[in-house]
């Protein structure tokens, strides 16, 4: 929601692009972090009371950012809410594991993928289009109350029978982490997780601002373009996590990079707005067929399906955030170069990809 009405929000703020921007990273890396911490804590106590919890703060300090007086006070308030956050998807990617077998885990991976990405669709354009009429604070304040109701749904659907609780000390927790990269399996996995995050958050996160400037679209405008990313995560979803659990994930990670690094450059060849709104709509299918396959094998490897997937939810997330800084890092040199960079890094991630996940099939 942010990314859309980062110029909005730096006049509002009395700011420049640049600094509210930071308001990205500060959600983001904070989340990751703090997920290391979740999966532990959700072995100890359950996934129930960790979902729901998240769930509660992450309302209250939404709406709460709306009474921000300024930038450094948005940007703290961002990193606030990242922190409360960061027990919902992590550990609902922790409760699928625990539920569904790795052979069916494809698809309900693929639902709540699809999900993540209908959100951020919506999301995208709903804030651009509501912007100008709520202001940003109001739309901080109905995001809030929206999350609210979600925690109440939460509370009705989430199963309340609980797997026996695992009281490792942290010690072993940490150990737990280091073999998990210590594997050949686990330390390819997470690098790509990384990378993947890296280059598709630096891109989005800066869509706004260049279709602002490229443009010259308005907030409305700009809802409308972004309103074609994460529609087909969310449509197709389901049909790639099944084609997963039947072809396997070494042929559909590779052309998932390649989607994405060929959307990448057909925006950094200048194409008209028609051109640009397909590439973005495109660019996110690219997404959708690489990070919910990551999860499932994530989910696959040996010990706590809490912690692995708490380390990938960290990788996953500081790569959304020095995404966004490394985009703006190369963006002085204008939107086509940086778009430039990012496409032929995910053409090179493409390549190394089909020998490095080869034996990633069916089981």
């Amino acid at each position: 929601m942010v990314a859309p009405i980062l110029p909005q929000l730096a006049t509002a703020l009395g700011t420049d692009v640049g600094i509210v921007g930071l308001a990205v990273p500060a959600y983001l890396i904070p989340y990751g972090l703090m997920t290391l911490f979740w999966g532990p804590l959700s072995d100890r106590t359950g996934r129930r009371p960790v979902i729901l919890g998240s769930l509660v703060v992450f309302a209250i300090l939404t709406a709460a950012t709306a009474l921000a007086a300024g930038a450094p006070a948005f940007i703290l308030m961002r990193m606030a809410t990242g922190i409360a956050a960061s027990g919902v998807v992590p550990i609902s990617l922790v409760l699928i594991g625990d539920v569904f077998p790795f052979a069916e885990r494809g698809r309900a991976l693929g639902w709540l993928f699809g999900g993540m990405a209908g959100g951020i669709a919506v999301g995208s354009t709903v804030g651009a289009l509501a912007e100008p009429a709520l202001g940003w604070n109001g739309l901080f304040l109905a995001s809030g109350l929206a999350v609210l109701l979600v925690a109440g749904l939460a509370a009705a659907l989430l199963p309340r029978r609980q797997q026996p609780p695992i009281g490792l000390p942290w010690r072993t927790v940490a150990d737990g982490y280091w073999r998990l990269l210590a594997h050949a399996r686990g330390l390819r996995t997470y690098s790509y997780v990384l990378v993947n995050a890296l280059l598709h958050s630096g891109i989005y996160t800066w869509l706004g601002v260049y279709l602002v400037q490229r443009f010259g679209l308005g907030p409305v405008g700009v809802g409308l373009a972004l309103l074609g990313y994460g529609v087909p995560g969310f449509l197709f979803g389901p049909l790639i996590g099944r084609l997963a659990d039947t072809l396997g994930r070494a042929r559909i990670i590779p052309t998932g990079m390649l989607v994405a690094g060929s959307c990448a450059l057909v925006l950094a060849a200048d194409p008209p707005l028609p051109v640009a709104v397909t590439a973005i709509a495109v660019l996110s299918l690219g997404y959708d067929m690489t990070q919910p396959l990551f999860g499932g094998i994530v989910t696959d490897f040996p010990g706590s399906t809490a912690q692995a997937v708490g380390l990938m939810a960290f990788v996953l997330f500081l790569g959304f955030g020095t995404g966004s800084l490394a985009f703006q890092a190369v963006l002085g040199a204008g939107f086509p170069p940086a778009f430039a960079v990012f496409g032929a890094c995910a053409l090179l991630a493409a390549a190394l990809a089909v020998p490095l996940f080869r034996l990633e099939r069916p089981q």
